[in-house]
């Protein structure tokens, strides 16, 4: 073998441009931490962190005009992996800009939360472009460690400290139970790379009742990182009790990456045990769905209330994950994507209503907010229409494309129980529109003014929600040109 194959050239960096950007980013922020002190204002060194993410998203671009595999083929740059990448750093974008207001009002500004969300995007990164089964456990693992940390960056709230553990502990059993699918897949193909499994797969050579366990001890560990029934508890703690912020992060980001790594391992080194996988995929779904749905339902407060819906709108993704097909994956690829928009405009109008302590955070705070703050109201209608699927938002046409491609693939009975989902969950969507626009407001108090950043991010998602739901095809179209990767 030629020892310089493994050199990287030019172009491998080219290939991994957005994460180099993003962890010099965070080595930068961290020297500058240390450099500014403890009792300085830390509020440049967050738009410091959104520049480095604006050029980050900069680079994804030159990253797909190169093409390929790099670094040996453990890296692969191509439309799939650019469209995952710009998904989570948009809301890693949007992270930043109502952190940085917030964490003032929480007397809680450290370079520290810019630099941790930097290294989870870059961790992000990494699994959506991996084609080995170790860079996606890295990948994994330098997102997850930093998130932990940053759903327990309020020291002093006790909420947050328990979310942050609970989070750790579940979270490191689920990434075991990925860790060791990983290691018997190696034990029975001899490989890691993810072309290179199917190759061995497709051979014939290797104990099919193996590679079964194998693709099953992966899949628990996937369906935890997307928070996917049974594996779905952790959520609606984590959200709870996470900072506003962090948790629009983490219903968002990090689930868009571990969807990519899903669909690029099961549609890639599994696509021969489609048949065998498909009936476990089948239930996972509609019982995500249901357990979601239906325990959103009772929840008064509303980040509790979104931690459930997050949960049900992963039983959405996983309808198209079943699928196992192209038309399947685009769906899933425009349903992410229209998902970060509304989830994260959501949070960030949670993030500023819920006032310092984050104590308005239930159904009834909300009361009188159209008249109070109309403009906010509005905007957050718009998220929240979308996370119903009303016509003429990128959620409606979001789950318009995933049924069709369940119904494209005769999955009838999960399309109808998928229909009948989205009909319950329009009843706590409602619920808290009918809060905003049909009562009288609680309290006098004038209300405080909106930051920035946070109209900024309204803004954006409302626009964007809008906007794929007149023009769809300004990312389906993308969609559908790179899903093809898998077969």
């Amino acid at each position: 073998m030629n020892p310089a194959a493994f050199y990287p050239s030019a172009t491998d960096y080219l290939r991994f441009l957005p994460e180099l950007i993003l962890t010099i980013g965070g080595v930068l922020l961290l020297v500058l931490e240390a450099l500014t002190g403890d009792h300085k204002d830390k509020t440049k060194l967050g738009y410091l962190a959104v520049a480095v993410v604006l050029g980050a998203m900069l680079a994804v671009p030159v990253a797909l005009a190169n093409p390929g595999a790099s670094f040996n083929g453990m890296i692969v740059s191509d439309g799939f992996a650019a469209f995952f990448r710009m998904v989570t750093l948009l809301v890693g974008l949007f992270t930043l800009l109502c952190s940085t207001s917030y964490l003032s009002r929480e007397k809680a500004n450290s370079g520290e939360f810019y630099l941790l969300v930097l290294f989870s995007l870059a961790g992000q990164g990494i699994m959506a472009a991996s084609n080995e089964l170790i860079m996606v456990f890295l990948g994994l693992e330098i997102a997850s460690i930093s998130s932990y940390v940053l759903a327990g960056f309020l020291r002093d709230d006790k909420r947050g400290s328990e979310s942050a553990l609970k989070y750790f502990l579940l979270g490191s059993f689920a990434t075991a139970f990925l860790l060791y699918g990983i290691s018997w897949i190696y034990g029975v193909t001899g490989v890691t790379n993810l072309t290179a499994i199917r190759a061995a797969l497709a051979a014939g050579t290797s104990a099919p009742s193996m590679v079964v366990a194998a693709a099953a001890l992966m899949l628990i560990g996937l369906a935890f990182k997307v928070s996917a029934a049974p594996f779905q508890a952790w959520a609606p703690d984590v959200y709870q009790g996470a900072p506003a912020p962090v948790s629009g992060f983490l219903s968002a980001g990090p689930k868009a990456a571990a969807f990519a790594v899903f669909l690029r391992i099961f549609q890639t080194s599994f696509d021969s045990l489609a048949s065998r996988y498909e009936p476990v995929l089948w239930m996972l779904a509609l019982g995500t769905m249901f357990i979601g749905n239906f325990s959103a339902l009772w929840q008064s407060n509303v980040k509790r209330m979104l931690a459930y819906s997050s949960i049900a709108h992963a039983g959405y993704v996983l309808v198209a994950v079943t699928t196992n097909s192209n038309v399947g994956t685009a769906a899933a690829m425009f349903y992410l994507a229209a998902y970060a928009l509304m989830n994260y405009g959501a949070f960030a109008a949670i993030t500023h209503l819920a006032g310092r302590g984050e104590t308005h955070v239930t159904i009834d705070d909300l009361k009188g907010l159209a008249e109070k703050q109309p403009v906010l109201a509005g905007l957050l209608t718009v998220c929240l229409l979308s996370l119903t699927g009303v016509p003429l938002t990128a959620g409606f046409f979001g789950k318009f494309y995933i049924f069709k491609a369940a119904i494209d693939n005769h999955l009838y009975w999960l399309s109808a129980l998928g229909l009948l989902n989205s009909a319950i969950a329009a009843y706590y969507y409602l619920r808290v529109l009918a809060a905003m626009y049909m009562h009288e407001p609680q309290t006098t108090d004038h209300p405080e003014p909106v930051p920035s950043g946070i109209q900024l991010t309204l803004w954006v998602s409302a626009a964007g929600i809008l906007t794929l739901g007149v023009f769809p095809g300004l990312v389906l179209d993308y969609a559908n040109r790179f899903a093809t990767f898998v077969k």
